[in-house]
């Protein structure tokens, strides 16, 4: 891929910020992501004279490139054809970068609706933490049964794993990012290489943090009073994204995959102990209530480190099977199949992060 450009030789005087958003058939969102960008406008930043938004076009086949060219304020680049093993969002977030004349730079990606001012805020408060990269995890937005039963088991195993705290405390070796939202001051990106070094990672947020901290401070937080985000429109499209990126997330996803299909064995077989069978004595039912009653408060607990509505969280339990079921899916893809796929491209797959 091509080197990192020069600062000292852009034809353009350089800008505050840049914001790129690689998209690939993202015509049922882009829209509203787009208006959120340039909403900021109106909290103060003129879009052209402090900041830029680059959409990178990831060889749509509907509609994003003709919304995204309904918002004269855009500048819309096509990505260079795709090296072998690159994954397309690396690819597009390169391109994206090369052409960025903001002294920071913003991922972000076409499902995410920022907040009007936060981006001004985002940037203020990435300088009085003195860190070089500032990454948020967005309010999910979920629809349907499925989602709101499994998305709050990942969000809580991903908080567990990296927990906000740690990844942004410098004596800790914990680095996460969440790709949805990623600022990144713009030296201390390309000093690593930026996408370029990541680009056949599927994991590259975590990658790139991860090279980052090594040699910075960074800081990652849940925000949503700034960003929201709905991941996935189908229970099939959520299916392939977390096939994706479970078992590089997760340290242990088997024993992961186990621990919940435990949880809910004892959730459904101790009641059945205590109710099933003519105890002697009353206390041996109490007893085995008691511990359905700890195992409950455990799973919850953990659960609602996941930031989601109550009803949500209350329902997760039933999200499990699909749970295990996509851990262990994962890892056959990732460690036996050593193929993922991905908005209709195939990746060599692997525990690159």
């Amino acid at each position: 891929m091509d080197s990192a450009p020069d600062p000292t030789t852009a034809e353009a005087a350089p800008l505050e910020l840049s914001v790129i958003v690689p998209a690939r058939n993202e015509e049922d969102c882009i829209g509203d992501c787009l208006r959120s960008l340039v909403s900021q406008s109106e909290a103060g930043w003129e879009v052209g004279r402090d900041w830029e938004v680059i959409v990178v076009d990831d060889n749509s086949s509907d509609r994003t490139h003709q919304i995204a060219a309904s918002f004269p304020e855009m500048t819309i680049l096509y990505p260079p054809a795709l090296e072998k093993g690159w994954t397309g969002k690396a690819n597009a977030c390169w391109a994206g970068a090369k052409a960025a004349r903001g002294e920071w730079l913003l991922f972000t990606d076409a499902d995410t609706v920022h907040q009007r001012g936060h981006l001004s805020l985002a940037a203020v408060e990435a300088e009085r933490h003195n860190v070089a990269m500032l990454s948020y995890s967005p309010r999910q937005i979920v629809t349907g049964f499925w989602q709101r039963a499994l998305m709050p088991l990942v969000f809580s195993e991903l908080a567990s794993v990296y927990p906000p705290k740690q990844v942004s405390d410098p004596h800790s070796q914990i680095a996460a990012a969440n790709g949805q939202f990623l600022l990144v001051e713009r030296d201390a990106y390309f000093s690593i290489g930026g996408h370029r070094t990541q680009g056949t990672n599927v994991l590259e947020d975590v990658a790139i943090a991860r090279s980052i901290k090594r040699e910075h401070p960074i800081r990652f937080r849940y925000a949503p009073e700034a960003i929201s985000t709905r991941m996935y429109r189908t229970t099939k499209e959520m299916i392939e994204g977390w096939t994706k990126n479970l078992a590089l997330l997760m340290p242990r996803p088997v024993y992961l995959a186990a621990m919940r299909a435990l949880d809910l064995a004892l959730f459904v077989g101790l009641p059945l102990l205590a109710f099933g069978f003519p105890w002697t004595f009353l206390w041996q039912k109490a007893a085995i209530l008691l511990l359905w009653a700890r195992t409950l408060w455990r799973f919850y607990a953990r659960v609602a480190r996941s930031n989601f509505p109550a009803v949500d969280i209350a329902i997760s339990i039933l999200g499990v099977p699909l749970f295990t079921y996509l851990l262990i899916r994962s890892t056959i893809d990732h460690n036996l199949r050593h193929s993922v796929t991905w908005k209709g491209r195939s990746y060599t797959a692997g525990r690159q992060a």
